[in-house]
């Protein structure tokens, strides 16, 4: 049995996040694992396919549904994956020839459900090609990233930047992020990208645009095989996500917390920064998210004084320290990640977000007790939502009187937020993906 092509490898994966629910990213990951066979460039193509098919599919349907005169609500879902991962070939990938796109569709359709299938697939994407030939064009991308949002979502989006701004975070979340490296310090940064260059020439690597420590990988396969990785000299976290940790500001000599620290990408960045003098404590609703990070902290030669199991929703557990800083990135919708989650545009409900901001806000009611007068707070989410970002922090100092905005002091937050106390990273202005962030002081 011959080894599965680029394009069948995508199709598996859409497969398992329609019929599982599962999460893109990981399966993505999984089925990329074994296929060992694919070059960088098949790589990067399954990836282009997974997620450019998943960010427009809403769109992707409806033309499908058009030329399908009966409809296509009795197709399986394979059938329907197939015919939609064509049309986005169609419509977005002028490189695949329509000819090509469409028997690939239609071979995979007739393997699975039969000849007579296999010509009602024919048909349909027959037409799509002849409609899609005029079609095609930047703009085209920028009006189905739009219609492909859930109307609920577009209105939400247009309250926290605009209607402009909306359409720019949609149409800048339509295409596949590069892999983000963090080197441990700075300083090498130059360094480390000149020895991977020379290791994958055919790859692309550049430095970040708001985070001194990353860089940004294109096109050079499994990132973990690069030199560097096992030796602890990097990992790999989203250039947002360097930010929101080094936006902190901790310090050498500092007591700080990681007070929702998940598997620890932050926490290696807070450790890193305070491992001379001071001591880094970690804590996380699921232990066994703290065990994963002290497997990746022990990787870089770092480990967490303590680690706490805290459902802060509910209470402080074990953690009754007080802390010169404290980093809330808080659970969240995670909309400003949908550029690698596309998914979530369909997952997510308007009533998720009450829901949400409850939980947000009990969380930092809690962890204001454990920073020590004076100290820093900084409370982050990955979205952009102003229900998740502005709405809860204003409810948050409306109850709390001892707890202030304050302008950031981190050199990293400085040029980004200027004498601001809030930031939103964006991706079309940034690069990253999308967060809010509000600095905050305990009052003396």
């Amino acid at each position: 049995m011959s080894a599965p092509t680029a394009r069948q490898i995508a199709s598996a994966v859409l497969v398992r996040v329609e019929k599982d629910a599962a999460f893109a990213s990981a399966v993505l990951d999984a089925e990329l694992a074994r296929a060992v066979q694919l070059e960088a460039r098949d790589r990067a193509f399954v990836t282009e396919l997974v997620y450019g098919t998943l960010r427009f599919r809403p769109w992707l349907d409806a033309q499908v549904a058009r030329h399908a005169t009966r409809g296509m609500s009795g197709a399986d879902a394979r059938t329907r994956i197939e015919m939609t991962l064509a049309a986005y070939q169609l419509f977005f990938l002028s490189r695949v020839p329509a000819f090509a796109a469409v028997n690939e569709a239609v071979s995979a359709v007739r393997r699975v459900r039969g000849v007579n299938v296999g010509r009602f697939a024919n048909a349909v994407l027959r037409k799509l090609a002849r409609e899609a030939e005029g079609m095609r064009g930047a703009e085209l991308g920028v009006e189905a990233a739009w219609t492909s949002t859930p109307e609920w979502l577009r209105a939400a989006l247009s309250n926290a930047l605009g209607e402009a701004g909306a359409r720019d975070f949609l149409a800048s979340s339509a295409s596949a992020p590069p892999v983000c490296l963090r080197v441990e310090r700075a300083e090498e940064r130059d360094a480390w990208l000149g020895r991977l260059r020379a290791f994958a020439p055919g790859a692309s690597f550049e430095t970040g645009g708001v985070s001194p420590l990353a860089i940004l990988a294109r096109g050079a396969g499994d990132a973990r095989a690069l030199p560097g990785f096992k030796e602890g000299a990097w990992s790999i976290q989203e250039e947002g996500s360097q930010v929101v940790a080094l936006a902190l500001g901790a310090r050498s000599g500092e007591q700080v917390l990681d007070a929702c620290a998940g598997r620890g990408n932050k926490a290696a960045v807070l450790a890193r920064a305070v491992r001379d003098a001071g001591a880094l404590d970690a804590a996380d609703s699921q232990p066994d998210k703290l065990d994963r990070l002290g497997s990746e902290l022990a990787r870089l030669g770092l480990a967490p004084r303590k680690t706490y199991a805290v459902d802060w929703s509910v209470g402080a557990g074990d953690c009754d320290a007080t802390y010169d800083r404290v980093l809330v990135d808080a659970p969240c919708s995670g909309t400003g990640t949908v550029r690698r989650r596309p998914e979530l545009l369909t997952r997510r409900g308007p009533e998720d977000f009450a829901q949400l901001a409850a939980l947000q806000r009990a969380i930092l009611h809690r962890v204001v007790d454990r920073v020590r007068p004076g100290g820093r707070l900084l409370y982050a989410v990955c979205s952009v939502l102003r229900e998740e970002a502005e709405d809860v922090v204003d409810a948050v100092l409306a109850s709390v009187t001892s707890l202030k905005l304050a302008p950031f002091d981190a050199p990293a937050a400085l040029p980004l937020a200027g004498d601001n106390a809030t930031l939103r990273l964006l991706p079309h202005v940034h690069g990253t993906d999308g967060y809010f962030l509000a600095s905050l002081q305990k009052k003396e």
